[in-house]
């Protein structure tokens, strides 16, 4: 517990709150961290912890999650602050009590998504690379959408692949289908927007107003299409989200066949992650999308 220690100190530091006396309990914060719920006399703390050699992971955590908040778009978790100790790494944010979406909250969280897209911004990738998940995820500058996820996305969740072993089919069609991937922007040339990035229903709730609040962003500045794609992976957006969402903003009809482009990305990082229980998945979807061009 001695690393708790030094962070709560570092808390008191930074913020002024005296955090005695407090209390202190483990929460669910995913398969990647350890996380903890500070209770003090007069406020409440969100703490995650890892190992240092994840401490870059933190901070991309947090400069997404600022970022976000500068364009005062959607509600996220304020960041108190971050660092590493004594073996270990930390991310400390507001503490917000969550629930699930109810009532308008999809339909607000859809267009406060929207006016986040809104707001262009000029190059796709990042200042920093970050993960998906534990996957890194490579950001480097590009004034070219397609070239960006033929190499920075589907190449290398595929290199990443091959090194897993999954090879044979996954390998041949995936490196045709990127080849092939300018045919799916011939009408469509997407302007660069900030992301989320990972924003599956895990990562969306409503805080104790019934106001929406996201989190554990993976960001980058890319085409607002793969956030909307990523709604309708895993379910936990209903249709009032995608009706507020187009109530702001715009949705091009191509946005049908390249949802399913845009989500191959994350079917192969699980497939990376939780191994071959994915790949039938993702060789249909390929096979898919391969259809869509011959037709």
């Amino acid at each position: 517990m001695a690393q708790l220690t030094e962070i709560i100190q570092e808390i008191e530091r930074v913020t002024g709150v005296n955090c005695q006396p407090h209390q202190l309990s483990s929460v669910g914060g995913g398969c990647i961290n350890t996380a903890y719920q500070l209770k003090t006399p007069d406020t409440q703390f969100f703490i995650k912890v890892n190992s240092p050699k994840l401490s870059d992971m933190f901070v991309a955590e947090a400069q997404g999650l600022q970022e976000m908040a500068e364009l005062n778009a959607v509600r996220v978790p304020k960041v108190i602050c971050y660092g590493t100790g004594d073996g270990h790494s930390y991310l400390v944010l507001e503490y917000i009590p969550l629930g699930s979406m109810r009532g308008s909250a999809n339909a607000k969280l859809g267009e406060q998504l929207a006016l986040l897209h809104q707001q262009p911004q000029a190059y796709f990738g990042w200042h920093m690379d970050n993960t998906i998940g534990s996957t890194p995820q490579i950001n480097d500058r590009s004034a070219n959408w397609v070239q960006f996820w033929q190499q920075q996305r589907l190449g290398k969740q595929l290199e990443f692949a091959a090194t897993n072993g999954f090879r044979g089919s996954l390998q041949k069609n995936g490196e045709r289908l990127i080849e092939l991937l300018p045919a799916f922007f011939t009408d469509y040339q997407p302007q660069a927007s900030l992301l989320h990035g990972d924003l599956w229903g895990g990562n969306a709730a409503a805080d104790e107003h019934g106001n929406p609040v996201i989190f554990d962003p993976a960001c980058y500045y890319g085409d607002a299409e793969t956030d909307l794609a990523m709604t309708e992976l895993f379910g936990g957006f209903g249709s009032d989200f995608h009706a507020g969402y187009r109530s702001i903003r715009a949705v091009d009809s191509g946005y049908r066949t390249r949802k399913t482009l845009y989500n191959l990305y994350h079917i192969i990082n699980h497939l990376n992650l939780f191994g071959g229980g994915y790949l039938g998945q993702a060789d249909a979807m390929i096979s898919q999308l391969l259809a869509e061009l011959r037709s």
